[in-house]
C-alpha cells in the first residue's frame, strides 16, 4: 500500500476539493480526487499541448454527463503510466473530456489549473482509503479483480 499527500483546496460556501500531483507524459500536474467521478478524466486540449497525437485519442459515440451537461463529446486514451506521489500504474485507460469549464472556474478563485479528476475506476481497482484528517490517499501497488 503506497500512501500518497494530497492538498484541500477550499471553494465557495465551505466546500472543497482534495488535490493530488501526478505526473504523465513526463510532466507534472494537479488532480482533482472525486470520489463522485465513475471515471478517471483528463483533459483533451492539456493532452494535446503536452504532445499526444489527437490520432492515438479514440473517438466514442459516448455522451459523458456531469460538469454541469449531459452532452460533452469523449474519447478514450490509454495512458502509458499515472503516476501519483510514489504510487504508478501503466497503461491505464481514461476519458478524455473539455474540462475548460472547470479550469475557468479554478482561474475565478485564483487556483492553479487542474488535468483532470482521479475517479471511481482507480480508487475502487486499487482499494482506496482516504483519510481527509490526515490528508492521504493510499492506494494498493495491484489492481483487484472488479466484480
Amino acid at each position: 500500500m503506497k500512501i500518497i499527500p494530497f492538498e484541500i483546496l477550499p471553494l465557495q460556501q465551505e466546500g472543497v476539493h482534495p488535490i493530488l500531483h501526478i505526473e504523465i507524459l513526463d510532466k507534472k500536474f494537479k488532480m482533482v480526487l472525486d470520489t463522485g467521478a465513475s471515471k478517471t478524466v483528463l483533459d483533451r486540449t492539456t493532452l494535446l499541448e503536452s504532445g499526444i497525437d489527437e490520432q492515438t485519442l479514440i473517438e466514442t459515440s459516448i455522451l459523458s454527463s456531469g460538469l454541469g451537461t449531459n452532452e460533452m463529446q469523449s474519447a478514450m486514451y490509454v495512458l502509458p503510466y499515472l503516476k501519483i506521489g510514489n504510487w504508478i500504474c501503466k497503461k491505464f485507460e481514461v476519458a478524455v473530456l473539455d474540462l475548460s469549464s472547470i479550469n475557468y472556474a479554478y482561474s475565478q478563485i485564483n487556483a492553479d489549473p487542474v488535468v483532470g479528476v482521479l475517479g471511481g475506476d482507480i480508487l475502487y481497482k486499487y482499494g482506496a482509503v482516504i483519510n481527509y484528517k490526515k490528508r492521504t490517499l493510499q492506494l494498493n501497488e495491484r489492481a483487484t479483480k472488479m466484480k
